[in-house]
């Protein structure tokens, strides 16, 4: 395979996007749209080097993060796309092979793309550029072509009314023959309306040079570029439309597509049902067969096959969930292993546990993991039984076929098989009721002067 080098441009302050936070760290489906770009082109890049702004540490290491090889420069000032390619030049200076110029705010650019630009240079292309068709054009530099051959790239501020209306519009992405990167990228200019340093005016330069120009084409959803917090949720929308399809593809019944939002790397096996409004965050696996009603929010979550998840459940922090496991409505799940077979219906808190198989978890159950300064752990042995309104304070551990008592507060260790009552003894007072009563509608009467 020929040699790639991919040159991401994320310099940009993203004003627009009104943020103290760069832009290119502004997340899509949980990952920072510079990360989806490095991720698109890690597969099939043999280096990559990343153009950054000055002071972008968090930009620097989130990259290095994905992609550890990555090189690294930065441009000071904006001087315009070739100018920060030009930043690159450590790179470029001596690749050999083919180049690819993208840019860190587009984040749904996709490996099919790339592999059409490099096989356009791989069969002879000097440079090839990235057009789409959006429907509004405005803006976008337009690319203007002779019989099929592309001449030139027009920016938009410096196009005619004529070369306006037309359709084909640059992208941005570009792909060089790394040769011609180098003959071309010191003769760029800056003789146009903003002063800049265009990147596009390669197409010109390279044409006089006799060198052969070509486009491919590409969905105008895929190519979009994120300055704004409007153009921010509309990638969102189109990445979340993309995963949609692809899981229900893979054998994935969504119950209502459009309300399910799922996150970059959310693996999900086969018939798996997921009903209306669940949010997958980061770090999620699924195994087949699992049923995961409305209403869940999960993140950081392995959930094995055939277990029943919701409606309402949140889990979280490194939680693992067995196989034929029931979590139900209003429970929530952090940092806990709960082994195959649990039952945890309704109402209660697993944090910082593990639960043993087959064990039953009563409603309003929840384990006391936090003192205000450290979280400790909770134990429960498999076939145990935990009657509804437990606090389970850690660190503490329950045995193996233990029974603890409904409304119990469990501060030692139970011995498996033992039954741990942790509750003041029921005292009743017969006719005392009436006098509680009285005692309260008089202090309400006090109170309010009647």
């Amino acid at each position: 395979m020929t040699e790639l080098l991919s040159i991401i441009l994320a310099a940009g302050e993203g004003t627009r996007m009104r943020s103290a936070t760069p832009k290119v760290l502004h997340q899509v489906g949980g990952l920072p749209l510079v990360g989806h770009v490095v991720r698109t082109v890690a597969a099939r890049s043999s280096a990559i080097s990343v153009v950054i702004g000055p002071g972008h540490d968090a930009v620097r290491a989130m990259v290095a993060g994905l992609a550890p090889g990555a090189s690294f420069s930065t441009q000071a000032d904006r001087k315009g796309t070739a100018h920060a390619v030009k930043q690159a030049e450590a790179a470029y200076s001596g690749a050999k092979g083919n180049v690819i110029v993208l840019y860190a705010d587009t984040p749904l650019v996709s490996a099919e793309t790339l592999a059409g630009i490099t096989a356009r240079l791989d069969g002879g292309a000097d440079i090839v550029v990235v057009g789409f068709r959006p429907d509004d054009t405005t803006g976008y530099g337009r690319l203007l072509t002779d019989n099929g051959r592309l001449i030139a790239i027009r920016e938009h501020k410096d196009a005619s009314e004529a070369e306006r209306t037309i359709g084909l519009c640059n992208s941005g992405i570009m792909g060089f023959r790394a040769e011609t990167l180098r003959s071309v990228i010191d003769r760029i200019g800056n003789a146009n309306a903003k002063g800049e340093f265009y990147l596009t005016d390669a197409v010109e330069l390279a044409n006089a040079d006799g060198r052969r120009i070509e486009v491919v084409e590409a969905d105008a959803n895929e190519v979009i570029g994120v300055d704004d917090r409007r153009k921010l949720a509309q990638a969102e929308a189109q990445f979340q439309d993309l995963r949609r399809d692809d899981f229900m593809r893979a054998g994935v019944t969504l119950k209502d597509p459009s309300t399910v939002y799922f996150s970059y790397d959310t693996e999900i096996g086969r018939d798996v049902t997921i009903f209306p409004n669940v949010v997958f965050g980061p770090g999620v696996k699924i195994a087949d067969g699992v049923e995961i009603r409305a209403f869940c929010d999960i993140e950081n979550t392995a959930i094995g096959a055939g277990a029943s998840i919701g409606p309402f459940a949140r889990m979280r922090g490194g939680a693992e969930i067995g196989n034929n496991v029931h979590i139900g409505n209003f429970v929530e799940v952090k940092n806990s292993v709960v082994h195959e077979g649990v039952k945890a219906g309704h109402l209660s808190y697993l944090g910082d546990s593990e639960v043993g198989a087959k064990t039953n978890i009563g409603a309003g159950t929840i384990t006391c993991n936090y003192d205000g300064v450290n979280k400790s752990k909770t134990t429960i042995g498999a076939n145990a039984f935990i009657g509804s309104n437990t606090s389970l304070v850690a660190p503490v551990t329950v045995g193996d076929g233990a029974y603890v008592a409904s409304g119990s507060v469990i501060t030692k260790d139970v011995e498996p098989d033992a039954l741990a009552l942790g509750r003041a003894r029921q005292e009743n007072k017969p006719g005392y009721a009436p006098k509680l009563k009285a005692r309260a509608e008089a202090i309400k009467r006090a109170r309010s002067g009647k």
